[in-house]
């Protein structure tokens, strides 16, 4: 074996390595911190200015030890009725949550009746126990519940395979476009770009001014979005990474740069928007049936399709186009591509603008699908993104999309068996499993260093 062959393969075993601990670093810097000082209640919940609550009844009488979960955007909690039939669950911000009743808990041959739910609760088809339930002006929604006779309804867990592989789906689509943009980064500069998240985060926010705040149709928010996001990423490498290139600053320092970065951006879109949840318009569109267990609605539909579209595009562009050669030929040696004439600093340049503006249509159908947009969105899937790239191939852009496809439906089918808010584990154990067998990932190849 050649010295050259070997040292780049000692070469792909350091950049794994540093990635994996890099990932597992920036898991615990991810988390939110403890609140064990914070006041909870008799059943450990803890307690919020935010709440949902109300009294179970059946033929006007209250009914006790009935089991009530709520889950949404990554929160999950439950309690039991007292014996005067009242529940209380506290969440954490205002939003739309998944309230389910455990038929299992309730008296023989009763359900929740149907016709006598309170306005603004929406029965999940497929279902008699699960209900979308969201705030109105307060902080506080009263949902009272009244039992009846009837047959219990459950989704059997074929259908509930089928709609979570669709869902995973249209959650790797969209993770797809923040993923490669990660990729081609990665692969031009050998940057771990921390401060992508922002960036997803970036667009959408751009999407709740025009389309939310000033009423601008959605079909002209977007070009908007891609407009501004490219604009961003001329920004970011103009302004701050290619004057650190030319200084010869390390990997490691430009990384750690990047995380300031991302804190500063995360923190200002914080100051300037809250901590509040904005709405993007059309997010509550209901879902049709498709074909028996699938339904989707018109937003999903659009976000596949959408997804789909720009990712053909993104394939094009990397394999006919001139600047999609140069792009590849950077990645896969950069000193040997500018000594063949490649501007390679307009190529980055263009890597920048395109990653941006993908990254910035990832936020805007991430905000659909979550559904909601809030400061530090972009932040909850950084480290799926980064899982992605490393499953897929370190600075290989159809790897990163074929990881963030795995990725992304692994995420969805893994809540028929973990609480919700476990759901990411299972993605990151299937990537530490594969890199165990194949440590370059999916499409890379051994003696690829970026």
């Amino acid at each position: 074996m050649s010295p050259t062959i070997s040292a780049k393969r000692s070469g792909t075993r350091w950049v794994i390595t540093l990635l994996a601990t890099l990932l597992a670093l920036a898991f615990l810097w991810l988390q939110p911190p403890s609140s064990a000082s914070a006041e909870e209640t008799d059943d450990g919940q803890e307690i919020t200015d935010f709440y949902f609550a109300g009294v179970i009844t059946f033929d006007g009488q209250p009914v006790g030890d009935v089991l009530m979960t709520i889950e949404g955007n990554g929160f999950d909690a439950e309690t039991e009725t007292d014996a005067e039939g009242k529940w209380r669950l506290y969440v954490p911000e205002k939003d739309t949550y998944t309230l389910t009743v455990d038929e299992d808990t309730l008296p023989d041959g009763v359900i929740v009746d149907a016709a006598q739910l309170p306005e603004g609760t929406q029965p999940i088809a497929g279902t008699t126990a699960s209900f979308e339930v969201e705030f109105g002006l307060t902080g506080t929604k009263i949902t009272n519940l009244f039992l009846g006779e009837g047959e219990r309804v459950t989704t059997s867990f074929i259908d509930q395979l089928v709609e979570r592989l669709i869902n995973g789906l249209n959650f790797g689509l969209l993770l797809a476009l923040a993923a490669i943009g990660v990729s081609l980064i990665f692969g031009t500069t050998g940057l771990t770009n921390f401060a992508h998240a922002e960036m997803v985060t970036f667009g959408a926010v751009v999407a709740v001014i025009f389309g939310s705040f000033l009423q601008v149709p959605m079909w002209l928010t977007i070009p908007i979005v891609l407009l501004l996001g490219a604009a961003f990423g001329w920004g970011l490498d103009a302004g701050l990474w290619r004057p650190l290139r030319r200084k010869g600053l390390g990997m490691v320092p430009l990384m750690i740069v990047s995380i300031g970065l991302s804190l500063l951006i995360r923190y200002l879109f914080q100051f300037f928007l809250g901590g509040s949840t904005f709405q993007l318009p059309g997010a509550d569109s209901p879902n049709i049936q498709i074909w028996g267990p699938i339904k989707l609605s018109v937003v999903d539909m659009m976000s596949m399709g959408i997804s789909i579209v720009v990712i053909v595009a993104v394939a094009f562009w990397l394999l006919r186009t001139r600047v999609g050669k140069a792009t590849r030929a950077i990645s896969d040696n950069p000193g040997l591509a500018a000594a063949s004439g490649i501007n390679v600093d307009r190529v980055i340049r263009t890597v920048w603008v395109l990653s941006a503006s993908l990254a910035g249509l990832a936020g805007v159908l991430w905000g659909y699908f979550r559904p909601g947009v809030k400061w530090d969105m972009g932040v909850h899937i950084l480290l799926l993104m980064f899982a992605a790239v490393t499953l897929g191939g370190l600075g290989t852009a159809f790897g990163a999309l074929i990881g963030a496809l795995i990725v992304g439906i692994l995420v969805e089918v893994s809540t028929l068996w973990l609480p919700s808010d476990l759901k990411y584990v299972g993605a990151l154990v299937v990537l530490i499993l594969i890199l165990l067998v194949r440590p370059q990932g999916i499409l890379g190849r051994r003696e690829r260093i970026g």
